[in-house]
This record gives C-alpha cells, sequence and structure tokens, in this order.
C-alpha cells in the first residue's frame, strides 16, 4: 500500500491469550509500528506468566498503546464481548472500497463498479492522495469523477501529505460536489489551526492527528469526523462505551490487522452502523491476504502464528 507517507510493506505484530479459569479465554491482539518494536517487546517480556487481573488492570494505562489494546480486548472479552448468548461478534457493514494511489485508482473503480453494477448498492471510496505528482493527481480525480455515480460518496486520504495551498485548490474543486464526503487528514496532524479552517468549508476527518493528539478524541473537542483505528488506540473499552452510547461522527477503520483484532474492529463497525451517524467503515476489502492468519476463529490465528 503506497500512500504519502511511504510504502506499507510488511505488519509486525504480537498476539494475546489470556485465560482465567477452565475453558475462558480471551484473545487480543498488539500492533507494532516499526519504530516501537523494541519496546513493545521488551514491554511484553516484562509481564509475568500469572497475573492477577486487578494487577493487570493497574499496570494496563502504562502499558504501549499495542500492548493495552491487546489486553484491553482481551478482558473485554472474558467480561461477554463477542458472547454468544448476547449476540456474538457482530459482522460489520459493508465496507468503503480503498482505491490505489495513482492511475491504478482508475482502473480500481471500473472493477468495483462492474461488479457491483447488478447489486444497486450504495458504494463509498476512499482513495489515497499526495503520493504523487499533485498535478497528475488532480486530472486523475477529474477523470475518477466522470466515472462516479451521483449516488456514490468518496473519501481522499492524503495522509497528512498536503501543504495549505494545495488543500485549499481541491476544496475549492469538491466542495461543491455531493459525492465528497470528507477529506481524511488532508493537512499534517501538527497543523491544527489549518485543519480547522478546512474544516470550516467542507467536511474534515482526523486520522494521524488523533494518534498525535489523543484530545481530539474527547466529546466536542473536534467538530467533525474521527477515523478511529481501535488497535493502533491503546485499551478499546472506552470506544466501545462511546459506540454502545451513541457517540456521533466516529468511522472505524482497519490497521490491517490479523483475524483477533479483525473480530473486534467489525464488531465496533457494526455499532457504529447501528448509530445516530452511520456510515461505511474503512476495512480496505481486497488489501488483506488470505490464510489461516486472518481467520474469524481465534485459536486458528493463533496456531498459524505459532
Amino acid at each position: 500500500m503506497v500512500t504519502s507517507q511511504g510504502a506499507w510493506r510488511e505488519r509486525r505484530g504480537w498476539l494475546l491469550r489470556l485465560q482465567a479459569g477452565p475453558g475462558r479465554l480471551g484473545w487480543g491482539e498488539a500492533l507494532a509500528e516499526p519504530e516501537a518494536w523494541g519496546v513493545l517487546q521488551q514491554a511484553i517480556h516484562a509481564l509475568p506468566v500469572v497475573l492477577e487481573r486487578e494487577a493487570l488492570e493497574r499496570q494496563l494505562p502504562a502499558l504501549p498503546l499495542p500492548l493495552a489494546c491487546a489486553a484491553g480486548l482481551a478482558l473485554a472479552e472474558l467480561d461477554g464481548l463477542g458472547d454468544p448468548a448476547a449476540g456474538g461478534w457482530r459482522p460489520a457493514p459493508p465496507s468503503a472500497r480503498l482505491l490505489p494511489a495513482g492511475e491504478a485508482a482508475l482502473e480500481a473503480l471500473e472493477a468495483v463498479l462492474g461488479a457491483a453494477a447488478a447489486q444497486a448498492l450504495p458504494l463509498t471510496f476512499k482513495w489515497k492522495v499526495a503520493a504523487g505528482s499533485d498535478a497528475e493527481e488532480r486530472a486523475l480525480l477529474e477523470r475518477l469523477l466522470q466515472h462516479l455515480p451521483a449516488g456514490a460518496r468518496l473519501r481522499l486520504d492524503a495522509n497528512g501529505g498536503w501543504s495549505r495551498a494545495t488543500a485549499a485548490a481541491w476544496a475549492r474543486r469538491l466542495q461543491a460536489d455531493p459525492r465528497l464526503e470528507w477529506l481524511e487528514q488532508p493537512l499534517a496532524p501538527e497543523d491544527q489551526p489549518g485543519l480547522e479552517a478546512l474544516a470550516a468549508q467542507l467536511p474534515v476527518a482526523l486520522d494521524e492527528s488523533l494518534r498525535l493528539r489523543p484530545g481530539l478524541m474527547a466529546a466536542g473537542a473536534w467538530c467533525g469526523w474521527q477515523v478511529r483505528r481501535p488497535l493502533l488506540e491503546g485499551d478499546p473499552r472506552p470506544l466501545l462505551a462511546a459506540l454502545r452510547a451513541g457517540t456521533p461522527r466516529l468511522m472505524l477503520s482497519t490497521a490491517l490487522e490479523t483475524g483477533i483484532g479483525r473480530r473486534l474492529v467489525q464488531h465496533l463497525a457494526a455499532l457504529q452502523a447501528g448509530g445516530p451517524t452511520p456510515t461505511a467503515p474503512g476495512l480496505a476489502p481486497g488489501w488483506r491476504p488470505a490464510g489461516p492468519l486472518f481467520a474469524a476463529d481465534p485459536a486458528q490465528v493463533w496456531e498459524a502464528a505459532a
């Protein structure tokens, strides 16, 4: 996957299995960014094999975010998340379709439209921009818009790669187009004033900004949408509670996790779809390899990673 920040070629992480008595298992996943791998590995090895729950809960806020996510997810499952008696793990609604950067976006768009023609389903597309020449991407935008159906929605994800001037030019072109759902992280996470000014003109969703300034996730701290990636945020239980309470303008997105993490993302996306501002999650269909590492059964994922 190519973005303005470079190309993703691999994903690394750890799987966590908590056992609380015979037959009671909770599963978690800790994704590691390359620069944080050593810190995460050290924190995992520092955890004892046997630990009282209260002690784990006390340690959890100080753990690296990926490990806090894994532990919080496993504890939530031990507390009943995904319990078949309560409806089990919910399947996600149809995802937005991820278009690759560059010229390949048009071919991918036409392929999706051709396959979906007989189904008459509403379609949402996310296109990675700011990965090449701006002039070429602006020309490609015009071609994409010519093919995009009137009822479809378009998200443009710059991964913080635009300048204010570039973002303003794209905003002028798109602010009157009803097919635009939002610009996703159009400016660098550090440029909060620029993001706020742009959000006064058209919808803007924050992604990387939320990890730079977690306070923006609080209610009322940001006027627009939040792209929430549960596997990168730490303990997922507060986000789970927010979605159960009907917090608006939260969009669930994948971090290209295994099947264990994907169960969580899909479940949260289903809760979001039942809330006050339903929207297509960003699950990157077609971008995940096949195989047991991405299975819905956590035991199968665990075996595949062993």
